[in-house]
């Protein structure tokens, strides 16, 4: 795990800019959020708007944390579906993980949860006869929910290669992970007495418009 510094650079390092070529919608939804962002920790799930990254809406997700280390898609672009060769609308996240990995990437979703963080995750599927191997990578980005607790995620996973039958199960091969560092703290305190949100909270409804026909809702 690569764990990054909070000392801004002027330095792009060469293999950053080999991915964002090879992986260029990982590119533009941290693009993306960054500008949602603008100086805080993180922006608000409600902030979201598809029609922002509509280009790449297709490879796009949004988490939500429902235990320790375990995130649920709410949201799905169709390039997750072709991966799993189903609707992965409701599923763990770690469904489209191979078994020896899921363990690792409970910790990133800790860590970008909890610090929180920005993660880049370099993952590769296995090769068989049949199927050739893939290699991807993934983005996770942490948003606020409408009470200010950061229990949602901005995701982005796209892979090259061809899929070929699902599901294809990927392996994390490196982890990147980037503290976030705001440039005005702010906090969020929640009364005591405010009982806890409800899971399918309206900030999930919207705004993925169905018109788009690229994300699916769990909700919906």
């Amino acid at each position: 795990m690569n764990i990054g510094h909070d000392e801004p650079s002027n330095v792009i390092p060469l293999a950053t800019s080999r991915a964002e070529m090879r992986f260029p919608a990982i590119a533009r939804v941290e693009t993306y959020w960054e500008a949602l962002r603008d100086g805080r920790r993180m922006p608000a799930r409600a902030e979201v708007d598809p029609r922002g990254i509509a280009d790449v809406l297709e490879y796009a997700c949004i988490l939500e944390t429902v235990a320790p280390g375990v995130a649920r898609m709410r949201i799905a672009g169709m390039h997750l579906n072709d991966l799993m060769g189903m609707d992965v609308r409701g599923m763990p996240v770690s469904a489209m993980f191979l078994p020896a990995t899921r363990a690792d990437l409970e910790g990133v979703l800790d860590a970008v949860l909890d610090s929180p963080a920005k993660a880049h995750l370099t993952l590769g599927t296995d090769s068989s006869t049949t199927l050739p191997r893939l290699s991807a990578q993934m983005l996770l980005l942490p948003l606020r929910d409408d009470r200010g607790r950061p229990t949602r995620i901005l995701g982005a996973l796209q892979s090259r290669g061809t899929i070929g039958r699902g599901p294809r199960r990927f392996r994390c091969l490196d982890e990147a992970i980037e503290p976030i560092r705001a440039a005005q703290e702010t906090t969020y305190p929640l009364p005591e007495d405010v009982p806890p949100a409800p899971v399918a909270a309206a900030e999930d409804q919207a705004p993925f418009v169905p018109h788009l026909r690229l994300v699916h809702d769990a909700d919906d």
